[in-house]
């Protein structure tokens, strides 16, 4: 069912938001406010996909609904349903409008597997095939107040589709998170060779390029930090990233900027590669980030052809609402198609496996959980 969207005014007035099926009153003061009907937000119809990868796609967010060409949309399930979407030129990064996002509080008390969410996802016909390399761009604010405890919150995520109808428990094997209030980027794959920090191998810690990370044998997977914030250290991290792996490259150039400073536009290049041609780039406000390279993904039972996107706040129970706002939205083949500020990387000449195979692939097929 497509989304119904309330009208629009200018000038302080109340205006309708529907909160997961139910009508409140807001006041709208001096902006444009428009708000989607949460919960009645389905996919459209996918036509035949013609060149995924190729197509350029945009959305400014200025028109008070998705636009067509930025292929984006907010799904219809039962975790996001009591999220809020808000279309608003309320000071926006550039242009007359942005997007907000808002989790709420919804799970029940001592829910273990629930989690709470707002999160915009790209449209099925418009996924790339997950062996190739698309670069995506975004203009992001974490509005206040800004969560600072431990509990999981992710801002930005990309996937490998599930198969309809299997279950697995595969994280994102790229994702932009919050960590007691500090930006952090994980990247995560199969499981592979790790050594722990203090040990044997690695006594003093990772040797020049490994990345930091956590062996997780419970779900057959790695996960690796492979970006921090300006002026942060190891102890404004978690912990349990405590080993080194090979497997995963990581050149730092530098940190991520503290999301205190307000609007930060990334550009960032996805390409997965389970067996180890995985490439990585992260650029914020025009600097380059982090290049990350090797293991990066997923194979295995039950996985699909595609990657996918999708950006909003996701987050474990917490008692308060989290609010992100988003700003020009855009996706292409070549990082020039999506770069507004610095200069583009250069491309690698030959794209080469890093290290040796997983130790394993998830073969333990459960119901997709989004950790």
């Amino acid at each position: 069912m497509r989304a119904r969207l309330q009208p629009c005014w200018r000038g302080e007035r109340e205006a309708s938001v529907i909160f997961g099926g139910a009508v409140k009153g807001v006041v709208a003061s001096g902006a444009l406010c428009c708000a989607v009907a949460l919960g009645l937000v389905g996919a459209p119809a996918a036509p035949v996909r013609v060149e995924a990868t190729q197509r350029i796609l945009h959305d400014d967010f200025d028109r008070g609904g998705f636009a067509p060409e930025g292929g984006l949309f907010y799904k219809n399930n039962p975790e996001q349903r009591a999220g809020r979407v808000i279309f608003s030129d309320a000071t926006p990064d550039r242009g007359i409008g942005a997007l907000t996002l808002i989790a709420m509080p919804s799970c029940p008390p001592q829910s273990i597997e629930c989690s709470e969410r707002a999160e915009v996802w790209e449209r099925p016909d418009v996924l790339a095939p997950y062996d190739r390399s698309v670069w995506y761009g975004f203009a992001l604010r974490l509005d206040a107040p800004l969560p600072r405890d431990d509990r999981r919150y992710v801002i930005a995520q990309w996937k490998r589709e599930i198969i309809p109808g299997a279950a697995g428990d595969y994280s994102p094997f790229l994702a932009l998170r919050l960590y007691r209030g500090r930006l952090g980027i994980t990247v995560e794959t199969d499981r592979i060779l790790s050594y722990p920090i203090g040990g044997d191998a690695r006594p003093e810690g990772c040797l020049p390029g490994e990345a930091l990370v956590l062996d997780r044998p419970g779900t057959r997977q790695t996960r690796a930090l492979v970006a921090a914030e300006s002026g942060a250290t190891r102890e404004n991290y978690p912990s349990y990233f405590n080993a080194c792996a090979p497997g995963i490259q990581v050149t730092h150039h530098a940190d991520l900027p503290s999301p205190q400073k307000g609007w930060i536009d990334f550009v960032i290049r996805s390409q997965p590669g389970p067996r180890g041609d995985g490439h990585i780039e992260v650029i914020a406000d025009g600097v380059r980030i982090v290049t990350v390279e090797g293991h990066i993904g997923h194979s295995g039972p039950g996985l699909d052809d595609n990657q996918y996107f999708k950006m909003g706040p996701y987050r474990a129970p917490a008692p308060l609402p989290w609010s992100i706002s988003f700003d020009h939205f855009r996706r292409g083949p070549r990082c020039s198609d999506v770069i507004r500020l610095g200069q583009c990387p250069p491309e690698p000449q030959v794209s080469k496996a890093i290290g040796k195979l997983p130790l394993s692939t998830s073969s333990n097929v459960r119901k997709e959980v989004e950790r």
